[in-house]
């Protein structure tokens, strides 16, 4: 089984801070990410709203681009991850260890926990 690298908090602030490529997606639903966001852009695909999205996913991700996949404590992530690199063959995949929560944490305190 193919599953995605984990990449902390901290690491990814430090990837960002040197202007990696990274594509961000967020897989919570849209109540949550009102709650609690990055300040950084992020593709929002909220997993409850797989079918009006997923015909899409090639022009919303680039799969020669890495990806990091967040949700709120790192599982749905996780999850949409191995589905990107299983089932839609994309290579360079992050899961957000901790989510939006580690973030919150040990990164930008100004964002909401919840």
């Amino acid at each position: 089984m193919v599953s995605p690298s984990t990449l902390s908090a901290r690491e990814l602030k430090a990837r960002l801070d040197a202007g990696e490529p990274l594509q961000l997606v967020d897989v919570r639903e849209p109540m949550e990410l009102e709650l609690a966001k990055l300040a950084e852009p992020v593709i929002h695909l909220p997993l409850g709203s797989s079918p009006s999205w997923i015909e899409q996913l090639p022009a919303l991700l680039d799969p020669q681009l890495p990806v990091v996949v967040l949700c709120h404590a790192g599982i749905r992530s996780w999850q949409f991850g191995c589905w990107l690199m299983e089932a839609q063959g994309y290579g360079q995949v992050w899961n957000l260890q901790g989510g939006i929560d580690a973030w919150s944490v040990d990164v930008d305190p100004s964002v909401p926990r919840y």
